[in-house]
């Protein structure tokens, strides 16, 4: 699996769609004390996780795009790649769904899947998920 690195720091985690709506919709405190608490650079998230949630906010729901913009300077948005493609042909198949889709991106660069919804990404072999909610 490769190991993403940005700047000095290694990135660790990526954000799912349903954390980043509640970080910037003023949702769990906690889950502002740990992305606060993370060091520079080791959160990111997937274009498809992003794309989910300017979906809504081109709906709009929150967070409203501008919001949104703003994240994507502080958070880096990583593109599906071949290597996530890949590892997306691997998994357990769940038709209609973008979860699969966000596990393999996170599988295929060796990082921790933050997201509320464990549940939906309890059978992916490999996956290291949290939830940082709690």
């Amino acid at each position: 699996m490769a190991r993403l690195e940005r700047d000095a720091a290694i990135v660790r985690f990526m954000l799912d769609a349903n954390p980043i709506i509640a970080l910037l919709s003023g949702g769990s405190a906690a889950l502002f004390e740990r992305v606060s608490g993370q060091e520079e650079g080791a959160l990111v998230t997937s274009a498809i996780a992003f794309g989910e949630v300017a979906l809504g906010s081109w709906q709009g729901r929150r967070p409203s795009l501008e919001v949104l913009d703003r994240f994507a300077t502080r958070v880096p948005v990583l593109p599906f790649d071949d290597l996530a493609a890949r590892q997306y042909a691997q998994l357990p198949l769940r038709p209609g769904s973008y979860d699969r889709l966000i596990a393999a991106h996170a599988l295929s660069l060796g990082l921790t899947l933050v997201t509320n919804n464990e549940r939906d990404f309890a059978d992916i072999p490999g996956l290291r998920v949290e939830n940082w909610t709690r």
